[in-house]
């Protein structure tokens, strides 16, 4: 009988396998947003049955369902190791900020051919630093039903995990390109990384970010609106391609937030958006990039500044 997909996840640690399949829904590509959470309720439900199999998770073994309904999804990501250094000897991450609009195509076009280098081994590990014009992407998960307004912006259909989310001046886009082989081939664990490495950097400008069991990102709290208000701030949105990731996060630093109104934000209609801005920190985009630098190394290891012009070709 073949094992459910996140059931088989829990066991591989979200290896799905020593090296996911180009193209394979699940196992390559596409996770964000609510799809993490989906898929522990899923398999909650479906584990209920007699086929709900015993594993051995930290210091404990009980079935994958008792589990997933003993610890909320939020406490399980609390719960995993966010430090995600490569293996002794790995060359920094090579750190490269673009100035002015870069075309969301042209960024795709760069990150598929980078994923691959830093795959076979002929390219190392990078995160880039980007803004985009002001437009929506679609994620695998995106409802039609979810883009309000589909004549507003520009509307890109993108291989990331999600729904539709947007993309403009103001939000600092970094595409985060890593060889999970040479830190650990577990899609949780990456997440779970990237959360931390936006709480963090909204620690340092005095805002509490939180996790959510029922959904992937970062919300903040908005007592201001009312007791039970809270607001996304940071949204993630990744792909996996033998074991080289691409895609990556977004934090709202300063964008015109109506902008969000064209679409229902990762499809969550019961919260709304903010930015750092909006929450009365009058922060810079340079400011915001020298904390995101300090932050990720604290996670992922040490960087190196790049200058390197990306976009003149699509190579390494």
């Amino acid at each position: 009988m073949r094992m459910p997909r996140l059931r088989r996840a829990l066991f591989e640690g979200w290896s799905i396998g020593s090296d996911p399949k180009p193209g394979s829904t699940f196992g390559s590509d596409a996770l964000g947003d609510k799809r993490l959470s989906r898929l522990y309720r899923r398999e909650c439900h479906e584990g209920r049955g007699t086929d709900a199999r015993s594993f051995k998770g930290p210091e404990r073994s009980c079935s994958a369902a008792h589990w997933i309904l003993g610890e909320s999804v939020s406490n399980l990501r609390d719960s995993l190791t966010v430090q995600f250094h490569a293996e002794s000897g790995s060359a920094p991450v090579e750190w490269l900020i673009t100035d002015g609009p870069v075309g969301y195509e042209e960024a795709v076009a760069f990150m598929e051919a980078r994923a691959e280098a830093i795959a076979a081994g002929e390219a190392r590990e990078l995160v880039w630093l980007v803004e985009h014009p002001a437009l929506y992407t679609a994620g695998t998960s995106a409802k039609a039903a979810d883009l309000v307004d589909p004549d507003r912006f520009p509307v890109h259909q993108t291989g990331r995990g999600g729904q539709y989310t947007y993309h403009g001046p103001g939000q600092r886009v970094a595409y985060v390109m890593l060889d999970l082989k040479r830190r650990a081939p577990d899609l949780r664990r990456y997440v779970t990384a990237l959360e931390a490495w936006l709480i963090a950097t909204l620690d340092a400008f005095n805002i509490r970010g939180e996790r959510r069991e029922d959904r992937v990102g970062v919300w903040v709290r908005r007592p201001d609106k009312g007791e039970t208000v809270e607001d996304k701030i940071a949204a993630i949105g990744i792909r996996v391609r033998r074991w080289a990731t691409f895609h990556g996060i977004s934090l709202n630093v300063e964008p015109d937030l109506s902008h969000f109104s064209g679409i229902v934000p990762c499809g969550v209609t019961e919260h709304g958006v903010t930015s750092l801005v909006d929450l009365g920190i009058p922060v810079t985009m340079p400011e915001v990039d020298a904390v995101l630098r300090r932050t990720f190394e604290e996670i992922f290891g040490p960087t190196e500044r790049v200058e390197t012009p990306l976009l003149s070709r699509h190579g390494v």
